[in-house]
């Protein structure tokens, strides 16, 4: 019992103790922890500094677009549905190394099956301009209006260039579009007169046998700017053949274009009666406003078995008288073209010599009689003077 009272009395006093423990110094100061081993991950050193990926080279792309022909045409940025326009693009690049620029359509009002690319690449050396055909193509359904579009073109180390363009699409006032295909028979009459565009156009054809394709077309804007035609007439022909005795393609059309309402006086009468037509393309343009107005242009590509006449002339009274005359009878291919212009300006004819230059007579003016005074008196010479002055 004496035994287990020494022990407790012993852990007593050695719990009552105050316990000392022994501490380094590290000689580290209150939150210095940067001779831890325990350190964190540290920010990479950024040098004052970064080189450029340009070398030092920098400059721009500079952008021009334009319509193809003489600067002097005017109104040549307009169209018609169906109609192309060629516009050229210019890229300029006045850095001091050469780039590999992309040069690229932005459509704005325009779909971009209009355009015969929208993104180009383009190689172009320091300091030399290069150049790229871009064509515009509105399509048959397209609306009357002006039309907007930019070109772009960027490249590494250069500023991006850009440059607007426009053009305008020009509504039918007329379109007639005939396609046939097939065996058997069919006619076909067109009659267009149009007094502001002074054309006149007839065609009267008649068919019975068998055809891949014959296609009439008229197209007819009455105040056409531009390049545009006043009247156009297509016309082709695939692989004609008569199938029975008797059948034929035959067919009388003519064209004509008023003088008298401003046309060009020019006429043309195209007749056929064939049995095989191989192929036929052809064409009659008339320009009366424009670009390039006063022309009457036919055009003419066939292959044929049968008969076939052109009559073509042109007629300006007092001033021109032109006429051609072709008929065949036989297995043909003839290619041919016609154009008729009317650059003479309208003037009055000249009537019995009336145009002669005629110097002019000076008539003298007649001077109205004085009288010369004789009087010695005073109130005779005031008479005098007051006649003189009535006299004038």
């Amino acid at each position: 019992m004496k035994r287990q009272m020494i022990w407790i009395m012993i852990i007593f006093i050695l719990t009552a103790a105050p316990v000392a423990a022994t501490v380094e110094d590290s000689g580290m100061a209150p939150g210095d922890v940067s001779s831890s081993p325990w350190t964190g991950p540290t920010s990479p050193t950024l040098p004052a500094f970064l080189p450029s990926p340009c070398s030092g080279d920098s400059g721009s792309l500079t952008v021009a677009i334009g319509l193809t022909g003489p600067e002097s045409e005017p109104d040549k940025f307009y169209t018609t549905p169906g109609k192309p326009l060629d516009f050229m693009v210019t890229v300029s690049n006045d850095g001091r190394t050469e780039v590999e620029a992309q040069v690229g359509v932005k459509p704005e009002g325009c779909p971009f099956e209009w355009f015969s690319w929208t993104t180009t690449p383009m190689t172009i050396p320091a300091g030399v301009s290069r150049f790229v055909a871009l064509q515009v193509f509105p399509d048959t359904n397209a609306v009357a209006g002006e039309y907007r579009f930019a070109v772009e073109a960027s490249a590494k180390c250069r500023r991006s260039g850009q440059r607007d363009a426009k053009f305008m699409v020009q509504a039918f006032d007329y379109a007639s579009e005939t396609t046939v295909s097939g065996s058997g028979q069919f006619q076909i009459n067109k009659d267009l007169r149009s007094m502001n565009s002074g054309i006149k156009s007839t065609k009267n054809v008649l068919f019975s046998g068998s055809v891949d394709a014959l296609v009439k077309n008229e197209y007819l804007v009455d105040a056409a700017r531009g390049k545009n035609a006043n009247f156009q007439e297509q016309d082709a022909v695939d692989n004609y053949n008569a199938v029975s005795l008797g059948d034929a393609l035959v067919g009388t059309e003519s064209f004509k274009s008023s003088a008298i309402f401003g046309g060009v006086g020019a006429k043309v009468r195209e007749s056929y009666d064939v049995q095989q037509m191989e192929f036929k393309n052809q064409d009659f343009t008339l320009h009366q406003t424009g670009s390039l107005k006063k022309t009457a242009e036919f055009k003419t590509m066939d292959n044929f078995t049968g008969y076939y006449l052109i009559d073509a002339r042109q007629v300006i009274p007092g001033q021109k008288n032109l006429k051609e005359f072709e008929e065949y009878f036989g297995s043909f291919e003839i290619n041919r073209r016609i154009l008729f212009r009317d650059d003479t300006k309208s003037r009055t004819p000249c009537q019995e010599g009336d145009c002669l230059k005629v110097p002019s007579i000076k008539i003298p003016t007649p001077i109205s009689p004085s009288f010369t005074s004789t009087c010695l008196s005073s109130s005779c010479n005031d008479f005098v003077n007051r006649l003189n002055s009535f006299g004038k």
